[in-house]
């Protein structure tokens, strides 16, 4: 004899979705995880600081780890007189022992004949000017490893860094000609036998 089977309901193997904390899923960010630079000072500097960084659990650290795997653009170079201004001592705070740049200190003419305060500075690089004008002064110029043995955590550091925006390009972004933009435009020179570039 023949047994007739009616179905009458269907079931699906369904798989919970995870719980998400407040905030959604982590995709992660766009930081890199190591230099592009095939320079070997580099490499061996982020080797150090990333070893620092996970061992300190120091903010300093995790900055300059973060710095030096940075592109060029974003380690824009710093003045000398602008590192001096921003090392200058606050009125009852103490003076900071070592200022440091995650990139190039370049030399400023506009100190030629003024005395500058003696500092201790640490940068990837410094100008041949830069550095004669702080040794002049009786300051010292060190490198990342020397700070990292003088100062593991960044204790008693002022780390700077240069203005992004300060590059010649920047002043060219924008609609040049347009109502209330001040965009550079590219042109030879401004006058009647010239072009207008109003984009």
């Amino acid at each position: 004899a023949s047994i007739n089977v009616v179905v009458t309901h269907t079931y699906l193997a369904v798989t919970m979705g995870k719980d998400l904390v407040a905030g959604g899923r982590y995709v992660g960010h766009k930081n890199r995880t190591s230099p592009k630079s095939d320079n070997v000072y580099i490499r061996l500097l982020t080797k150090l600081y990333k070893f620092l960084a996970r061992r300190t659990e120091s903010d300093f650290n995790a900055r300059v780890l973060k710095r030096l795997m940075m592109s060029k653009t974003n380690r824009p170079p710093l003045g000398l007189a602008r590192v001096l201004r921003y090392a200058e001592p606050k009125t009852g705070v103490a003076p900071k022992a070592v200022v440091v740049v995650v990139g190039t200190v370049t030399d400023d003419i506009r100190l030629a004949g003024h005395d500058i305060r003696p500092i201790k500075l640490c940068a990837l690089r410094v100008t041949e000017g830069a550095r004669a004008r702080i040794e002049k002064a009786g300051g010292s110029v060190i490198t990342f490893d020397q700070l990292a043995l003088l100062a593991p955590k960044g204790e008693d550091t002022l780390l700077l860094r240069g203005r992004k925006n300060a590059r010649e390009s920047v002043k060219h972004f924008g609609t040049p000609g347009s109502a209330e933009n001040k965009s550079k435009p590219f042109v030879r020179a401004k006058g009647r036998k010239f072009e207008k570039a109003r984009g």
